[in-house]
């Protein structure tokens, strides 16, 4: 048997989807198995909730089939964004040694040699120093896309979230979810006058006022209003609704430390 195989047999023994993906769901059960609860840990985690986790899935790949037609390979959506792959992994803000750390083992050492060309390049610099057919060849697995999502990409935005939002770890697990989404999609920046609501949400995540965090994420609709970005629209509307409806109480099965 092998190790995904394995790992399978442990998800389903735990009641989980039995995916093969060591993310954050299948480790929080295992630590709840092993200590009973949560364990002590000094560094601060994010507890999200399942759901939440998902509606950021469903926003940066829509669906498995969409993932397999448009995004399985590189693309570039133009803007100030790098080149992506994967689950929104952005290589246009990862250094060549942070790509190969998350994507060794899950992309053939050619395909990575491949990729190293546009790390750290975003915006324009990606058409004029790349040519982009010469890595559209690179072809990522959702089931890969999944793990370095699972085991990389969400642990260092929560990283990011807890830094920039100091007390988010105890707002609802919604509404942990939802900022985390909005920190994925849009980064930590909070100056000029395109932030000014990622800014004003640093004293309403402290005082818990969850309406509050909600208006300003709503807010931010403005910056794309009338302009064909419908799935960002509905993406600020539903991390809003998270937030706004984020529920107290929850069953062990809901949560997800990351």
């Amino acid at each position: 048997m092998n190790t995904i195989d394995r790992i399978k047999v442990i998800q389903a023994r735990l009641g989980l989807e039995a995916d093969g993906v060591v993310g954050p769901a299948t480790l929080t059960a295992i630590e709840r198995l092993m200590v009973g609860s949560s364990p002590p840990d000094e560094k601060l985690r994010l507890t999200c909730s399942s759901v939440g986790l998902e509606w950021i899935v469903k926003f940066e790949i829509s669906s498995e089939a969409y993932y397999n037609r448009y995004l399985k390979h590189p693309t570039w959506s133009g803007g100030e964004s790098g080149v992506t792959i994967g689950v929104g992994y952005d290589l246009g803000f990862v250094t060549v040694a942070q790509m190969r750390r998350d994507w060794g083992g899950e992309i053939a050492d050619a395909d990575l040699k491949k990729l190293e060309k546009v790390c750290g390049l975003k915006g324009e610099k990606v058409q004029t120093k790349v040519k982009l057919v010469s890595i559209r060849a690179v072809a990522v697995s959702l089931e890969n896309a999944s793990r370095v999502f699972y085991t990389s990409s969400l642990p260092a935005f929560a990283e990011k979230c807890l830094k920039a939002y100091p007390g988010i770890e105890k707002l609802p697990a919604d509404a942990q979810a939802a900022v985390l989404s909005l920190v994925f999609d849009r980064g930590t920046r909070k100056s000029g006058s395109s932030r000014r609501e990622m800014k004003a949400m640093e004293s309403l995540v402290v005082s818990a006022d969850l309406n509050g965090v909600a208006d300003q994420i709503l807010s931010m609709k403005r910056l794309w209003q009338d302009r064909g970005f419908d799935g960002l629209l509905r993406r600020r509307e539903v991390e809003a609704e998270l937030v706004r409806n984020s529920k107290r109480d929850y069953e062990p099965a809901e949560l997800v430390r990351i």
